[in-house]
């Protein structure tokens, strides 16, 4: 099925998108006139959203003193202020704004969109879902290094901050709780374990949050640093441990018991309409749910006809569920300690870096560290995560972590996946800071893409590696019809572990940790697959068009210079690509 055409088919979307990369019509000055009036609008609501606490400098490295107020007041405000700021969008004519600014436009336009549609829906009285959790969040902070004096102190107001942040957040869930919205149920069974760590530590010193005191910088006089210490264990023993333990209660005696018993979304306040409303925010599109899940299906039957040929590559005699099932069971394919599995990771990584400059032009400075997730987080995380500076493996339970997925494992998290893709994006310049925002099809669909690659590569040493990128493959093309099936379709918990036990070679305990993720955080999965479509379309269509001349470095650069944006504004970019001889958008590349 062709995505470009089902995007193009969307007038609706186009009006938001499309549009922005459409021949100025206005001449020079007006241009100049509305690009002012535009750029008036989102710095205003720029400087307001880092005053609310809502967003950071791009490379602001210090530590916030403070943490944004989230009550139901708060909230209410900046429903109506987002609210103002897309009527002052709306009045605006993108047609007579120059093309960088109506590129800017599209991204903006779409994220203050799903913004204000989050406030609408209240989704701050459902801060706690099968993937994270507000009290996770807080221990973030915990996680980064410190590097100077202001830096801790910074920090201890953060500790001071936190009971009054997590007041609020209780307050909201209650709200949530006495209206029916909450995540299922079933999908918060053990999510207190983090609630746990801290509250009943015996010690501050044995929580997350006396991490930064641990290993603290040489520059700081002793003296200092054991004040800083005794400051840390006091606010930690007195305001944060208290906190944690008033959630831990409230979790699971109030919150958990009476947490909604139905699954879909389109059963929550909202009903079709919130579901809708998520499925244009993760996937920049106005497909309707019987279509992603006809999608789905569609995409499951090639990629099993592709599985096959590779069990027959492997040389194994019988049929797929066999297969499978050797796969989760035969001790050939699992790392004996998590030092192995690390090291696996690693040194897939080490292979694309000696093919990275085959395949990009530009490369980006930052590099990433490949670590362990953390054991309070571990048992209900997913296999992996990337960023910026990090790719984060899950060596919690090695029964369930196959060494056959981990390359496209380590392509997706690490590079050319999110940790080479996001660093890729914060080193444009002049580019307005709402732009750094992530896009999840954009920036799933781009990571995706980088498990296919890696055939091309080479990354893909054994039948069944290969076989592990197609299981990944079969995963978010799953993630279609379970995600659909679930909250539009009546799925049962049940039905959609099933279906991915069946179709993928993913162990029961990943299935498990997934579909309750999926359906706790509706719509967030549909991004994926639908985006890596979207890519390998504009990849395929230039290719046809410039022939020869097609070099996929080029490509590959121009698709990551846009940094994240909706999916039909990638379709325009490539256009424009495509008609101007495929060149690259950096000068200087090679």
């Amino acid at each position: 099925m062709n995505i470009k055409k089902l995007v193009s088919a969307l007038p609706a979307v186009c009006i938001l998108f499309c549009i922005a990369l459409e021949p100025a019509a206005a001449a020079g000055a007006d241009a100049s006139a509305a690009d002012l009036r535009f750029q008036a609008i989102h710095t205003k609501e720029w400087q307001w959203r880092l005053a609310q606490r809502l967003a950071r400098e791009p490379n602001d490295g210090g530590v916030s003193p403070a943490l944004a107020r989230v009550d139901a007041a708060a909230q209410e405000a900046r429903r109506a202020y987002w609210e103002g700021i897309l009527a002052e969008l709306d009045a605006l004519q993108p047609d007579a704004l120059s093309p960088a600014e109506r590129l800017n436009y599209a991204v903006y336009h779409a994220q203050v969109a799903a913004l204000l549609d989050a406030q609408r829906f209240r989704e701050y009285e459902q801060p706690v879902n099968a993937d994270s959790a507000f009290w996770t969040d807080a221990s973030y902070a915990a996680r980064r290094p410190l590097r100077s004096l202001d830096d801790y102190r910074n920090y201890l107001r953060l500790l001071e901050a936190l009971p009054d942040h997590f007041a609020q957040q209780t307050a909201n869930m209650r709200a949530g709780l006495a209206r029916g919205f909450t995540p299922p149920r079933v999908t918060l069974a053990g999510r207190d374990v983090a609630l746990v760590s801290v509250a009943e530590a015996r010690q501050p010193e044995d929580t997350v949050f006396f991490t930064p005191f641990r290993n603290m910088p040489s520059s700081l006089p002793a003296a200092e640093q054991d004040a800083l210490k005794a400051r840390a264990a006091t606010l930690i023993r007195e305001a944060v441990q208290p906190a944690y333990a008033r959630v831990l209660a409230f979790f699971r005696n109030e919150y958990l018991p009476r947490a909604r018993t139905s699954l879909a979304a389109q059963s929550m306040p909202g009903g079709k309409a919130y579901y809708q409303s998520k499925i244009l925010e993760y996937t920049t599109t106005r497909l309707s749910a019987e279509q992603i899940h006809a999608i789905g299906l569609a995409e499951m039957a090639k990629i099993r006809a592709e599985m096959h040929a590779t069990m027959a590559q492997a040389g194994f005699k019988g049929e797929l569920p066999a297969f499978l099932q050797f796969l989760r069971t035969d001790p050939q394919f699992y790392a004996k300690t998590p030092k192995e599995l690390l090291m696996h990771a690693a040194w897939t990584a080490k292979k694309f870096d000696a093919k990275a400059g085959q395949y990009f032009g530009y490369l980006p400075r930052r590099r990433f560290a490949i670590l362990p997730v953390a054991d309070d987080q571990a048992p209900f995380y997913t296999a992996g995560r990337g960023g910026p500076g990090a790719y984060w493996v899950n060596t919690y339970n090695l029964p369930a972590r196959p060494l056959y997925s981990l390359p496209a494992l380590t392509l997706h998290e690490s590079a050319p996946g999110h940790a080479f893709q996001m660093p890729v994006a914060q080193e444009q310049k002049g580019v307005p800071p709402f732009r750094r925002a992530y896009i999840s099809a954009f920036g799933e669909g781009w990571a995706l893409y980088a498990e296919r690659l890696g055939v091309e590569m080479g990354i893909y040493e054994t039948p069944y590696e290969h076989f592990g990128m197609l299981s990944y493959q079969a995963w978010r093309a799953a993630r279609l019809v379970v995600d659909t099936g679930i909250h539009a379709k009546g799925w049962t918990r049940e039905q959609a572990q099933a279906y991915l036990m069946e179709n993928t070679a993913l162990a029961r305990h990943e299935v498990e940790t997934e579909v309750d993720r999926y359906i706790s955080w509706p719509g967030q999965a549909l991004s994926y697959y639908l985006g890596q479509m979207a890519i390998q379309e504009a990849r395929a269509r230039a290719e046809q068009a410039l022939g020869p001349r097609f070099d996929i470095r080029h490509f590959h650069d121009t698709v990551l210079q846009l940094g994240s944006v909706p999916l039909p504004v990638l379709q325009q970019r490539i256009d424009a690509f495509i008609a101007d001889g495929g060149p690259s958008p950096y000068p200087a590349a090679p």
